[in-house]
């Protein structure tokens, strides 16, 4: 356990400390195959991380011990790892920003399960690119939450925008829409809280905005509270603080009609067969416009 590991990260290579500490105990998962999990899908995932600010969750003990969130980046962080003041109330953060392999598997050095990340760049932290909703089902029910991504495509293709579906590898799934950066969160923030009351509006047995969890009276939240400035959500791939070892899995629409995934259905062993093609395709490279979106809602509602 105490003899480091190199390990090649692109034009880097990154020394691994204690790389046979066991983070996952029920599945044996050390330290070293998280940073060759994370090193092996950094193709895939450094897409959704490039230039965005993150919030780090560290379990340096692994799932079993102490773990705590991290904002800001730590003195002894190498130079070469990027990084980005925001303003926050009464002073600045500085976040990491991931845009290399080899930061990813530094991170996981320094004892980082899973990346949150921000709906927006870190050139425009005001103006996100990115709209999500969070569908956590009530209880165990995943068929809720698959239910509630369907209706909320169907409800985003009347409108004409383009979405992207993906587990989270916890509870749910996010549905994301690809925004061009115009409106700042405020704006994305109404659009979503209005598609939402529309849709809980269209289906008022099984679907509610409200937050309050003793009046949903078991119908599943549309979660739009993630739309703000400095708020945070799972990225693609990265894996969660369960015994599993689950992974937020980016999914194709057709593959949430399928009653055998679930949302800790793709762990760090099996995310590998799915490297090959990206789930996603182009969807997100589709800029949406939030007012000529806001405009199409009032007609259709």
């Amino acid at each position: 356990m105490s003899t480091p590991l190199d390990i090649r990260a692109g034009r880097r290579t990154v020394q691994v400390s204690r790389p046979g500490k066991t983070l996952f105990p029920s599945r044996d998962i050390t330290k070293a195959d998280l940073a060759e999990y994370y090193r092996s899908v950094a193709r895939r995932m450094l897409p959704h991380l490039r230039n965005r600010p993150l919030m780090l969750e560290r379990h340096p003990d692994g799932i079993e011990g102490k773990s705590f969130m991290q904002k800001d980046v730590p003195d002894h962080f190498p130079d070469w790892i990027h990084r980005v003041e925001l303003p926050k109330q009464d002073g600045t953060v500085t976040y990491v920003l991931c845009d290399d392999t080899a930061t990813l598997v530094y991170l996981v050095d320094q004892g980082c399960l899973t990346l949150h990340r921000f709906l927006c760049r870190a050139d425009r932290p005001d103006h996100p690119d990115r709209l999500v909703f969070d569908l956590d089902p009530p209880g165990d029910d995943f068929a809720a939450g698959r239910a509630a991504a369907l209706q909320l495509h169907q409800l985003l293709e009347e409108l004409r925008l383009p979405s992207a579906v993906m587990t989270t590898g916890s509870r749910g799934l996010h549905v994301v829409v690809p925004l061009d950066r115009r409106a700042p969160f405020d704006e994305t923030r109404a659009l979503a809280h209005d598609m939402a009351d529309l849709l809980a509006a269209r289906h008022p047995d099984t679907l509610t905005t409200e937050p309050h969890k003793q009046a949903r009276r078991g119908r599943l939240y549309l979660d739009i509270q993630r739309n703000a400035y400095a708020q945070t959500v799972v990225a693609p791939y990265a894996v969660r603080a369960r015994p599993e070892a689950s992974a937020a899995a980016p999914l194709t629409w057709d593959e949430v009609e399928d009653p055998g995934i679930d949302a800790r259905s793709f762990t760090i062993d099996s995310i590998a067969g799915r490297l090959d093609a990206d789930p996603w395709g182009d969807l997100l490279r589709h800029r949406c416009s939030v007012r000529a979106a806001q405009r199409r809602l009032e007609d259709v509602g």
